[in-house]
């Protein structure tokens, strides 16, 4: 069991015993893991906002308040990435804080495999200034969560209509915009397409093969950065 497996495990052993403490030693043995081991992954949970307190005496333990936590979340990957962008607009209110450690809560107790792919498909969006306003067309967004080309129907500056094939790669969203992040098949370059100037969209069979790093992004350092779920 890797690490990620075995956090959302003792989440969910800790919800089924509470009220009752679970020790150390008694949790290291059902995880064949060492009582340091579970020690730092209870913590790492602690950190992320999991409420465990620790029970002292021969009979204590670990337990976890069923009160302030959530059964498991059945969020698409998705769906936590768009919970992410939005907590990115709370940047400089009252409510950034309150609002990352409500995502922790939710991570922490996602199925792996999704949480894993909330991760993954987080990695794929890059953010620029405040935030982004327009909305992306939904074929765009499933089309990049399921690494299909597009053949898009896009307007330039001036209006000229275009239609080419291009491999979604990622978003990158300032104040303003939505950006496609995408390599393009007919200029064979990397390209930003404004997802307000796509007229349509269709998507193709192929899966796109090609990853999208934040070095291959034209801008100066320090102005973007990576979306995270953390």
């Amino acid at each position: 069991m890797n690490r990620t497996d075995r956090l959302y495990a003792l989440v969910e052993e800790l919800r089924a015993v509470s009220p009752r403490p679970r020790s150390a030693r008694w949790l290291a043995v059902r995880f064949e893991v060492s009582s340091r081991t579970i020690e730092r992954d209870i913590g790492a949970l602690q950190q992320a906002g999991v409420p465990i307190w620790a029970e002292p005496g021969r009979t204590g333990g670990y337990v976890l308040d069923r009160a302030h936590t959530l059964p498991p979340v059945n969020l698409t990957a998705a769906e936590a990435v768009a919970m992410a962008v939005a907590l990115h607009r709370l940047a400089g209110s009252p409510f950034a804080a309150p609002g990352a450690t409500a995502l922790r809560k939710l991570l922490a107790v996602l199925p792996a495999a999704d949480a894993a792919e909330a991760h993954r498909l987080a990695g794929r969006v890059h953010l620029v200034g405040d935030g982004p306003a327009t909305p992306v067309p939904a074929t765009v967004a499933h089309a990049v969560a399921a690494r299909r080309v597009l053949r898009i129907r896009y307007a330039d500056r001036a209006g000229t209509g275009s239609l080419r094939d291009v491999e979604p790669l990622g978003y990158l969203g300032n104040t303003h915009h939505w950006y496609l992040v995408a390599w393009c098949r007919l200029r064979a370059e990397l390209r930003c397409f404004r997802t307000d100037r796509i007229r349509s969209v269709e998507a193709r069979p192929e899966v796109v093969v090609r990853d999208l790093r934040l070095e291959d992004l034209d801008i100066p350092h320090g102005r973007v950065r990576a979306l995270s779920l953390v």
